[in-house]
């Protein structure tokens, strides 16, 4: 069966491109940048090579190119002239460009070769804050508007699993602990969204912290059994779809009355399902954190 995904009405070129549909229009009857196809049934679409030429024409006219000068270009130096602009100034879009394509194409190939390329240029936190965050957000809207399906979320997000486990297995082989502090990592009862803990993991081994990551779907009172062996434990979860909201704050005070009953354990938490807590509620010995990069920049802070 083949699994690629080769064409797309106006409405996926807007959500894959952020270019309005109007603006497609305008380009296309006005600069002739793109040729829509028709169905047998007289329905309007883009191709693959559609949908990569709006991207680099995107790219292009994001780093200064009006468009009237883009549609004189052949199309086929466009690709090239974008490689030459990504090389001389920052790559991020065009990166984040080449990843979706390597998603819609589930090309394996296409995602290694560049993450290779950024991996030359840049430090591994560095790609993940500034390529990864940013895709895996969009990923996350392309899903939710039917754009994309499930398959292709898990295929790359299989794909960066990858690069963190690779990262933090090379940090581990090389840490010295450099303090007293114990990090155990986990996410609740039905939570299966990894991804970001995965990587807080990597920065927690990078800073010289001992780090225990245990992952997806741990009950509360499997935690206990950790404070037999590990004094100064801060326990650090991500909270994307479980607890839900109405359950939230049960869940909390659970975790309080079971787990912090010393002053030398804690539990810091990340994830959208915390933006409707109220502080006030929040049991002592636990803290909020908006981002990764804050919850880094504390780990720093202590370190």
């Amino acid at each position: 069966m083949n699994n690629i995904k080769d064409r797309f009405s106006i409405k996926d070129l807007e959500n894959l491109t952020g270019i309005k549909a109007h603006t497609i229009r305008i380009w296309e009857k006005r600069y002739n940048l793109l040729e829509p196809k028709r169905t047998e049934t007289n329905i309007r679409y883009y191709d693959l090579e559609s949908f990569q030429k709006l991207l680099n024409v995107s790219y292009l006219n994001n780093n200064g190119y009006k468009i009237s000068k883009i549609a004189t270009i052949e199309s086929q130096q466009i690709p090239q002239l974008v490689r030459e602009i990504a090389t001389e100034t920052n790559i991020e879009s065009h990166a984040i460009n080449a990843f979706k394509l390597s998603m819609l194409n589930f090309d394996q190939a296409l995602f290694y070769k560049t993450y290779d390329s950024l991996y030359n240029e840049k430090s591994f936190e560095d790609i993940f804050y500034d390529i990864f965050i940013p895709l895996l957000t969009e990923i996350g809207l392309l899903w939710q508007t039917n754009t994309i399906t499930p398959a292709h979320e898990h295929f790359v997000s299989t794909l960066i699993r990858q690069k963190i486990l690779i990262s933090t297995e090379k940090l581990q082989s090389q840490q010295i602990i450099k303090s007293n502090k114990t990090f155990v990592l986990y996410l609740p009862d039905n939570e299966i969204h990894e991804l970001g803990l995965m990587f807080i993991n990597h920065e927690i081994v990078r800073l010289g912290y001992r780090s225990i990551f245990l992952g997806q779907s741990i009950p509360i009172t499997s935690l206990l059994e950790l404070k037999n062996y590990y004094d100064n434990i801060i326990f650090v979860s991500y909270f994307t779809i479980k607890p839900e909201k109405e359950n939230l704050l049960n869940y909390l005070n659970e975790f309080s009355d079971l787990i912090l009953k010393s002053s030398n354990t804690n539990l810091w938490m990340l994830g959208r399902m915390l933006n409707s807590l109220e502080s006030d509620l929040i049991p002592n010995n636990m803290r909020v954190f908006n981002t990764i990069k804050s919850l880094t920049k504390e780990l720093q802070t202590n370190a």
